[in-house]
């Protein structure tokens, strides 16, 4: 085994945290109240080559893999656990995905797009009542002959209002149930019978927008199927298991944010004339988080790795994105206690941290749903795919 990291990839990192120290935290404390999204910063990232991970190099892809993607989106998610939503948006969740069902037509129309942050990408699973149980969904595609018509609505979607094209997934015959479901690529902006609106009314991630979309017999072309008719729930479980791995990242760059501003205010804060990093019960505290974090590092680079190999990894990415979720929100929540009082203000990082990571206990299959997962293969129940 080893596990060092190659020198380009240590670069890479340190190219991300720049990035992210020069390019977010400036204007962030303003973004954050205003519940600002930055186009701009989404093409910049693109231009950097931060989406072009796991993509072959003839649709824009920059010749590395999830493991390095996962590196970037770590050191995003220091920042503002906000910017790491723009990885699975733009290249884990619509383009991996293209590239892996799509014909070559689409793969050259879409996937270059999403990759340079020119065409700002998304996917609609969830809805209104339909959430870990993605087959209990009710949007529905219509056969019209020449073209396919999409009513229903869905909830929670990120990109939502400002979406260009994404994945949409319907049921084109309920009767066959989750055989029965479709993936289309769907444009959001140019398409009638398509009503977006923003989800402002959320405890974090204020920069990363959401939103729900509504689908009034909406005409989706007959050349917008990605994969086979039918095929849409075994996509949409393929893809899930993929921006799982961008969520782990996001809860690896939120742990590990909230352990630096952790310590460093722990060697400044000075209580019965000493600094409280000198209490044992502080320093434990530390140590715990520090742990947690480690091992968390070790399961999502893990999972990513075995990605790159393509090996089997969808129990390895499930404990993943389970571990890290939750540890980001044990970190989060002792960096509030070692914060006292200010750790409760919005004029320190502590609260974000906290608000931020709790979205990862739900978000691409809830902390419950990795659990089940991680059991069946345990048990016996499921293969490792």
């Amino acid at each position: 085994m080893n596990f060092a990291l190659t020198e380009e990839q240590r670069m890479l990192q340190e190219m991300a945290k720049k990035f992210a120290e020069k390019e977010i935290l400036p204007t962030m404390e303003d973004d954050e109240k205003n519940h600002r999204f930055r186009l701009d910063t989404v093409k910049k990232m693109g231009e950097l080559g931060f989406f072009g991970c796991g993509i072959p190099e003839e649709y824009g892809g920059n010749g590395m893999g999830i493991l390095e993607s996962v590196l970037i989106a770590e050191q995003i998610a220091k920042v503002s656990a906000s910017w790491r939503l723009p990885f699975n948006m733009q290249n884990l969740g619509p383009a991996l995905t293209v590239a892996k069902y799509g014909t070559e037509e689409q793969k050259q129309q879409y996937i270059p797009g999403w990759v340079k942050g020119e065409s700002i990408g998304f996917f609609a699973i969830t809805e209104p009542n339909s959430g870990s149980d993605v087959a209990g969904m009710t949007t529905t595609a219509i056969d019209r002959g020449d073209h396919y018509e999409l009513n229903g609505q869905k909830m929670w979607i990120s990109n939502a209002h400002v979406g260009d094209w994404g994945l949409v997934y319907a049921y084109t015959d309920q009767k066959l149930k989750y055989k029965g479901m479709t993936c289309f690529i769907v444009n959001l902006k140019n398409t009638p019978g398509i009503i977006t609106r923003p989800i402002e009314t959320k405890l974090g991630l204020h920069c990363a927008p959401t939103g729900e979309i509504s689908f009034e017999g909406a005409k989706i072309p007959k050349d917008a199927v990605l994969g086979k008719v039918g095929d849409g729930f075994k996509i949409c479980m393929w893809q899930l298991n993929n921006t799982r791995i961008g969520c782990a990242a996001g809860g690896l760059g939120i742990a590990g944010g909230a352990l630096e501003a952790a310590v460093k205010y722990a060697n400044e804060r000075v209580q019965f004339g000493q600094k409280i990093g000198k209490f044992q019960m502080i320093q434990a505290s530390i140590a715990e988080m520090a742990v947690e974090h480690e091992a968390a590092q070790l399961l999502v680079y893990r999972a990513a790795w075995l990605k790159d190999q393509g090996l089997p990894n969808q129990y390895e990415t499930s404990v993943a994105k389970y571990y890290a979720s939750e540890s980001a929100v044990n970190i989060a929540n002792e960096t509030m206690k070692i914060f006292g009082s200010y750790g409760y203000s919005t004029e320190y990082p502590a609260e974000r941290f906290l608000r931020d990571a709790k979205s990862l206990q739900v978000v691409e299959g809830t902390s419950n749903i990795q659990k089940t997962i991680i059991a069946g293969v345990v048990l016996g129940d499921a293969p490792n795919r």
